[in-house]
């Protein structure tokens, strides 16, 4: 297993606050690594062709619930794959992760490929006291590491295979008021936009986003962008629009690097 031993995760939570990780939360203990940069060495021509993460989709972490998700490894090699024997993904920008896997199974595709898939949890509230700084820095983009074998014995030891987003989790809500409202009256709509904090396993306001208000008239199928709002020092929205017809509005968050796209549920406004 390359990259310096960093520690050993530990159960829990750290005195003066609960604090939250993107560590595996498995029976068996676990080490967090320390990437040592990209590379690949082994024997032989076994390789990996091809590693998909979450079937294409970012890694979200809330505060309570723990997440599994899958990364399939296609391993070619002339004497047919063996399987993988360690799965790593790390922080690109922080240079921290986890090795170790709940399960890992292998679909043969052909007399020379394979398709095996690890399983890999992440739970909040498990943080090892050897990640420095505050957790929440590790969200973001990630790159998976692995080791791949065949059945002749060749192996490959690879750096950097694929690379995903972990986010932390966001909500968003929507209110118009009054309702109902009279044809040409001013309508407020507000809202909340607030995302995980793995230090302490709260929802807290997420300040100085754009969020766009979105509106579907009643009986149409689709929303449509109407004005784009920033959110205050404490997450909150608030704009005010002319009543038109009864439909429904909310707002659209699209994300960023760290914090997954959310859409608030629609707030239908009849009209007196």
């Amino acid at each position: 297993m390359r990259g310096g031993t960093a520690g050993t995760a530990a159960a829990g939570r750290r005195a003066g606050g609960a604090r939250a990780v993107t560590t595996v939360a498995s029976a068996a203990a676990l080490t967090l690594l320390c990437t040592t940069g990209a590379h690949a060495e082994g024997r032989g021509d076994v390789r990996v062709t091809k590693t998909v993460v979450n079937s294409g989709n970012n890694v979200i972490i809330g505060t309570s619930a723990r997440v599994t998700y899958p990364i399939a490894i296609t391993i070619r090699d002339n004497s047919g794959a063996k399987g993988l024997s360690h799965v790593s993904v790390f922080s690109k920008s922080k240079g921290w992760g986890f090795s170790d896997w709940t399960g890992t199974r292998c679909e043969k595709k052909s007399a020379t490929t394979s398709v095996c898939t690890a399983t890999m949890t992440v739970a909040p509230g498990w943080l090892p006291d050897s990640v420095p700084g505050d957790i929440n820095t590790i969200a973001g983009v990630w790159q998976v590491n692995a080791t791949v074998k065949a059945n002749d014995g060749d192996y490959w030891i690879s750096d950097d295979i694929a690379e995903f987003k972990m986010k932390r989790a966001s909500k968003l809500t929507t209110d118009a008021a009054p309702e109902p409202v009279a044809k040409g009256a001013s309508l407020t709509i507000t809202g909340k936009l607030s995302r995980a904090n793995w230090e302490d396993l709260k929802y807290h306001g997420y300040t100085g986003q754009t969020v766009k208000l979105q509106y579907r008239k009643a009986g149409t199928a689709h929303y449509s962008t109407v004005r784009t709002v920033k959110t205050d020092s404490s997450g909150k929205l608030s704009t005010k629009v002319t009543a038109t017809s009864a439909g429904s509005w909310r707002w659209f968050f699209p994300g960023t690097t760290t914090t997954a796209r959310v859409v608030s549920p629609g707030d239908a406004v009849q009209l007196k």
